[in-house]
């Protein structure tokens, strides 16, 4: 008899003691989000950042865009002025390198695969970028002038510095933290 009460006393101290491991495994990775906006501030989609491991994962989907192929970046300034998104900057090029995959100076960090754009004008690519960070180490993607995503009117030739020849830009999302 005197067993169900040491038990009784026990129980408390375990669930607090799993309690405070569960805490600690579920905390969220670092994000950012931005909402994808035209140059006359009509929805474009969605664009989420999170630090994955040694790199960021970076899912972008986009709506209302003309069916067809267009370039993708991350642009080095979180701002989006429309209608041409000038003050995005240019690319995300924390390592000073040229633009394109296929650059052999290349590539920015910022520079993404082409999405394609369905009849329906949606579209969605996911990119993981090798080295990246949320806001720490060497290459922070949320510095003190932040970051945004651009989506540009024409596919990206992956070669051709300093912008692939994606053409002007026609949506644009600013990075934000979560």
């Amino acid at each position: 008899m005197k067993i169900l009460p040491v038990l009784a006393a026990a129980l408390p101290i375990m669930a607090g003691a799993s309690a405070c491991a569960t805490a600690t495994e579920t905390r969220a990775a670092p994000t950012a989000a931005a909402k994808l906006v035209a140059g006359d501030g009509a929805a474009r989609g969605t664009a989420t950042v999170t630090q994955a491991g040694e790199g960021l994962q970076v899912v972008v989907r986009a709506t209302g865009l003309t069916p067809g192929i267009h370039a993708v970046h991350i642009h080095t300034t979180g701002k989006c002025v429309g209608p041409d998104f000038a003050s995005a900057g240019g690319h995300w090029n924390p390592t000073a390198r040229q633009h394109g995959k296929d650059n052999p100076a290349g590539m920015h960090m910022g520079d993404m695969p082409n999405i394609t754009v369905g009849p329906d004008g949606s579209g969605a690519i996911e990119y993981r970028v090798a080295g990246g960070s949320i806001s720490d180490g060497a290459t922070p993607l949320l510095d003190a002038d932040g970051a945004a995503i651009v989506v540009h009117a024409q596919a990206d030739d992956n070669v051709t510095d300093p912008a692939g020849n994606a053409g002007g830009r026609v949506a644009c999302g600013v990075l934000a933290a979560k």
